[in-house]
């Protein structure tokens, strides 16, 4: 949408005016204006590229957020600041690397884009050589050498994987090449047909598979320092005139790419060059707030100056030798540039000074006057814009706006602005409203209309998918197998038969005995998960059949109770609500993010649950972050719709409050009314909120175990939601049983308790798992160690370096502010202060609230952080004693970090010289290996086998999945609820399939094993044919053209597709010279002909053979060059169709 009408107005004012002329050097620019100011600039000149300094990273954000909605995403872009400490053993993000890279070498060569914003950090941070900065240009239909290309990527930083799926990596099966840009969305892939590009196109990472068709893609290397010659011989220099360093310099002349290799970056240039240096000649330079820039700049310097000796310290080395410095000091950019530079200050220090006069929107958040407000604009001849934040959120602003008894007409270049007609609507987003009085334009956010906070985090495309099933599975790895128990698995392994190949998986049972499992009866191995080491079964014994018995007659006793309980649910007559409003679709575009593919699926199965007459009882489990709440608020919106009334429980009062917020914020618009109950209110305050609930005034309620309080009783509770379930004790879980028959229940949990994950995974309520992570969150940096102030203290100074802010876990009351005190006198310059679940409600509410709005720096609490706060500018945390904390505590407060996309650091510290208890090191030892996103699920898999696993109801431990591992007993739950409740257990009968061909995946088709695993997974629960082509296209895709063993494969199991449909449990094939040719004669069992059918398939296969009496086929393909596909087209002609029934028995 074009801002062009706006633009033009500002145009003519005198301030923008000023802007364009090189002699004027300083012009007064309020800061809601200076967006505005700029992109009207730019409207009136013609410059290469404008580039814009400003003091902070969090200003550079806001303006280009401000500016790329004004003048388009492609226009605008931020040259990032490295978000490391200087000279620090840790590599910038690929990310940062490569969008540095990339700017400098398009402005280098005059491609950039419009508008560049800087902060000051990075601006006088010294860069690396750009003219040794080249990128890869790849076309489609244009020559590519596989081999040099690979070298080069990798030489420019990119890391060799098997499988694409982070920024940096590349992969190569065959003819294609993967690569993921460190400046792209999503990765890329090369397919050859030669030496020729053939396809060129992104890929998602979550499924692997081609999304869209590209042209032409440029790629930049994933290094800001590569090794070059001039680099390399730099580094041999270095060698003998700066000994101490030795070690890197050595590395690096090696041409070695190593983390943390840009700390050296001031010793390995010839001259401190920065970012400005490589501005191309027809372009401009602003400088916002030049005063407190350079304020900044002396504040970096200070910060470097107090690292040196941490530095010296843990390098070994002397302080003197660190005398390089990575900034340049501020007088060298601002009086030494080449290109024309003009300041904007926000404020005028004389009359005389070139101004643009501005105000911002006055009635933020005040949803009930600002009708009136904007009906006076409009009567003074003002033209509004109300800039909603999104196309999809458009209408429901257009709502709003019309409810206020105001006229709306969205805005298009054609419309001619009539100021006193109507509040003309357009999608944005934008960060504030201003008005400019002057040219009588007042510009409206949709927070200022709204009240709501929109969060500065976008999500969108997934960056990573669902782990898959086999990917633990490693040689060595404990395994259970249906009918002979639990066994080591060595591996895949191809055995020949006669000449033909085939791929097995081998197991080592009790006294080395070894099973050879063909690769298609996958389905009956899988991982063990109960216990570290369990004994091995015997093979050809009993015992593994008596310990199946034993198990099953366990878990029918245990689920007797619950199967009542699912009954009971089942037959109570719950509430049906009925479908979506147009109010509901409002309150879903106001959602400023896109969804991710799991939200989406998760929202419309707790819809459908809810448009049941049965009650919903609906587990939602996705790690911290990935967006339970856009759920939950949806799920109550549509109950209170329907004049039912919701509850919000959770664990904490800051949690509660932090929910009153955001539903508070999303729902004003509507005549909702939300209440919060928790220690944050008086007691008469707390009265009033019991009696409105049943009274029925009270639509929602935010509250923790305060709302299992004998005085609070609901009107008409339609929904209750329960977030993190995990902290809730066993007591309150007996009291939510007790309401869970008679209303519909919403459960959310990041990292579900063992007990929870029994439930849901065998049926007994419904799960569904968000697996998508928002767009370009990192995995979490995760140190475990002892405690070292040293460690503290530069771990603290690198988030003041990236003004962020940090949470540090101390988790006893007694002797918290000592620690604190501590933290003050290691790092005088912090602003910290003291939370913890003690202290009056009122002084924890206003330094929760401070942090969170920025006052402080470093926040020393207690665990009561832990449940769902959402800071995003927190992104570092240290946790001392962690060896006291569970492994679910662990990794939710891990989760409070890294919720902005910046890199997270999370240092679990334990007791110096402390032995750790085993429980306590695999606690540990789990959270740290688990830094990938989405980890919460695995986490709680493994706190299975660490605590072992309750049974489902009580809270006593059993020893009955430790027996058979978590997922055969998961099944033989399955199977007994099944029994109880009367269904029909729907079973995948095994297909004996003997066929002389070979039917495998080569190794070399597809090399990584655990790819090949889920690949023969995947193939063996194939139900239709159209799965396996599925399968078929997608390996295509992914690896390359099929070899004829694959093809084979794809056909086998087309085969045990209509051989399933029609009862088939046995193939067998011989090959047969006649002739001197060779016929494959096929055995198919059991199969019931009719007497025409018999006649047919001797006419069409001459030599077959059908007997009646054990319901045995031998049909003998002559001279066929396709046996299988023939085989399979024979079998669809038999087979009935599949609403019908069909015409055989087994």
């Amino acid at each position: 949408m074009s801002f062009k009408y706006i633009l033009d107005a500002l145009s003519e004012e005198e301030a923008v005016l000023s802007l364009a002329h090189p002699s004027i050097e300083n012009v007064v620019v309020p800061e809601n204006a200076q967006a505005w100011a700029i992109a009207s600039y730019i409207h009136l000149i013609e410059a290469n590229s404008l580039f814009v300094i400003t003091p902070t990273i969090a200003e550079a954000s806001s303006l280009q957020f401000d500016l790329q909605t004004i003048l388009g995403i492609e226009e605008v872009e931020i040259f990032p600041a490295w978000e490391i400490l200087p000279f620090e053993r840790v590599s910038p993000t690929l990310q940062t690397m490569g969008q540095r890279a990339k700017l400098a070498w398009e402005l280098q060569n005059s491609q950039g884009p419009k508008v560049v914003i800087s902060p000051i950090r990075a601006t006088t941070q010294i860069v690396a050589p750009i003219n040794q900065i080249q990128p890869v240009a790849i076309s489609r239909n244009e020559f590519l050498d596989l081999q040099e290309s690979l070298e080069k990527l990798i030489q420019m930083g990119y890391r060799r994987v098997a499988q694409v799926e982070n920024r940096g990596e590349i992969a190569n099966r065959g003819s294609i090449l993967d690569i993921y840009p460190t400046t792209a969305e999503a990765p890329i892939r090369i397919d050859l047909w030669g030496d020729v590009v053939d396809r060129l196109g992104q890929f998602a990472v979550s499924d692997q598979l081609t999304t869209t068709q590209k042209e032409q893609v440029r790629i930049f290397p994933a290094r800001e320092i590569l090794p070059t010659e001039p680099i390399k011989n730099r580094a041999k220099d270095l060698i003998s005139s700066a000994p101490w360093g030795h070690a890197h310099w050595e590395r690096i002349a090696d041409g070695e790419l190593f983390d943390g290799m840009e700390s050296w970056l001031p010793w390995l240039v010839d001259k401190e060059e920065t970012i400005l240096d490589y501005l191309p000649e027809n372009s401009r330079l602003i400088f916002i707030d030049p005063e407190r820039s350079n304020r900044k700049v002396e504040e970096l310097s200070r910060d470097e100056n107090r690292i040196v000796p941490v530095l010296s310290q843990t390098w070994e080395v002397e302080e003197e030798a660190l005398t390089k410095r990575l900034h340049v000091p501020f007088e060298k950019i601002f009086h030494q540039t080449r290109v024309p530079a003009t300041s904007i200050k926000p404020f005028a220090e004389t009359e005389e000074q070139s101004s643009l006069k501005s105000q911002g929107w006055q009635s933020k958040g005040v949803r009930s006057v600002f009708g009136t407000e904007v009906q006076q604009m409009l009567a003074q001849d003002y033209s509004v814009f109300a800039i909603a934040n999104s196309n999809k959120s458009r209408q429901s602003l257009v709502n709003l706006i019309e409810r206020e008894g105001l006229e709306t007409e969205v805005f298009r270049e054609d419309i001619a602005v009539d100021s006193d007609n109507a509040i003309y609507v357009m999608d944005g987003p934008i960060n504030q409203g201003v008005v400019f009085p002057s040219v009588k334009i007042a510009v409206l956010s949709e927070e200022d209309l709204t009240g709501r906070r929109r969060s500065k985090r976008l999500r969108g495309r997934d960056t990573s998918g669902p782990k898959i099933f086999h990917e633990d599975l490693q040689v060595g790895s404990y395994v259970v197998h249906d009918h002979h128990g639990v066994a080591l698995y060595q591996g895949i392994v191809t055995r020949s038969i006669g000449s033909i190949e085939r791929d097995y998986f081998l197991l080592e049972y009790k006294k080395g005995d070894k099973l050879y499992v063909p690769a298609e009866q996958i389905n009956q191995i899988r991982p063990y998960t109960g216990g570290a080491h369990p004994p091995l079964s015997r093979m050809g014994g009993s015992d593994w059949h008596k310990t199946k018995t034993r198990v099953r007659s366990e878990i029918q006793e245990i689920v007797q109770d619950l199967v009542a309980l699912y009954q009971k649910r089942l037959t109570t007559e719950g509430y049906a609500y009925p479908p979506d409003t147009p109010w509901q679709q409002e309150v879903e575009d106001s959602f400023p993010f896109q969804e991710t593919p799991d939200q989406v699926v998760a929202i419309q199965e707790v819809k459908e649950d809810m448009e049941k007459l049965q009650p919903m009882d609906r587990l939602v489990c996705g790690d911290v972050g990935f967006g339970k709440t856009e759920i939950a608020l949806r799920a109550a919106f549509k109950a209170i719709q329907s004049n039912k009334q919701v509850a919000v429980l959770v664990p904490t009062t800051l949690l509660a409050q932090q929910h009153f917020q955001t539903f508070s914020t999303r729902l004003d618009a509507y005549p909702i009314q939300i209440e919060v109950l928790s220690r944050f209110l008086t007691s008469k305050e707390k009265t009033r909120v019991v009696n409105q609930l049943s009274s029925g005034k009270v639509d929602l309620v935010i509250g923790t175990h305060r709302l299992f309080s004998d005085d609070v009783a609901f009107r008409d509770l339609g929904l209750l939601i329960v977030d993190e379930e995990q902290r809730f004790g066993v007591r309150h879980k007996e009291m939510l049983k007790e309401l869970k028959a008679s209303i519909d229940v919403l459960t959310l949990s990041a990292t579900p308790i063992p007990r929870t994950l029994e439930m849901s995974l065998t049926g007994i309520r419904d799960l569904t798992i968000l697996n998508t992570p928002p767009l370009d969150r990192q995995p979490i940096l995760t140190f475990v160690g002892e405690y070292e102030e040293k460690i503290i203290v530069a771990a603290i100074r690198r988030e003041l370096l990236r003004e962020g802010q940090v949470f540090f876990v101390h988790n006893r009351v007694a002797d918290i502010e000592k620690m604190a005190n501590a933290l003050r006198s290691l790092i005088p310059e912090a602003r910290i202060a003291v939370a913890h679940g003690q202290m009056d409600e009122n002084k924890l509410e206003k330094i929760v609230v401070g942090f969170w709005e920025g006052a402080f720096d470093v926040l020393v609490c207690t665990t009561i952080i832990e449940s769902g706060i959402d800071m995003p500018s927190v992104n570092t945390l240290i946790v001392s004693n962690a060896d006291r904390l569970g492994l679910g505590q662990l990794h939710q407060l891990r989760g409070r970090v890294g919720r902005s996309g910046s890199r997270a650091y999370a240092y679990l510290l334990t007791p110096k010289g402390s032995s750790l208890s085993d429980i306590a090191y695999e606690r540990l030892r789990t959270v740290g290996e688990a830094t990938e996103l989405g980890s919460g699920f695995r986490i709680a898999m493994r706190d299975l086998e660490i605590r072992g696993s309750g049974n489902l109801l009580g809270t006593g431990q059993s020893g009955h999945v430790a027996a058979v591992g978590y997922d055969l007993y998961c099944q033989l739950v399955n199977e007994e609820v099944a029994a109880l409740k009367g269904e029909p257990l729907e079973s995948m009968q095994e297909i004996s399939i003997e066929l002389p061909i070979p039917a495998q995946i080569p190794n070399s088709y597809i090399t990584k094993e655990d790819l090949r695993l889920e690949a023969y997974r995947r193939l063996a629960i194939c139900k239709r044919l159209e799965d396996v082509a599925e399968i078929s296209d997608e390996w295509t895709d992914r690896f390359g053209p099929l070899p004829d063993a694959a093809k084979n494969l794809l056909s086998v199991a087309n085969l045990r597709c209509e051989a399933r449909k029609m009862g088939i449990t046995e193939i067998a094939g011989r090959l047969v010279n006649t002739n001197g040719e060779p016929q494959m004669t096929v055995k198919v069992t059991p199969i019931v002909l009719r007497p025409s059918e018999v006649i047919r398939v001797k006419r069409l296969y001459p030599g077959s053979v059908y007997k009646s009496e054990p319901d045995e086929l031998q049909i003998v393909f002559n001279h066929s060059k396709t046996p299988i596909e023939d085989l399979v087209s024979y079998l669809r002609q038999l087979s009935p169709l599949e609403d019908e029934p069909a015409e055989f028995t087994n």
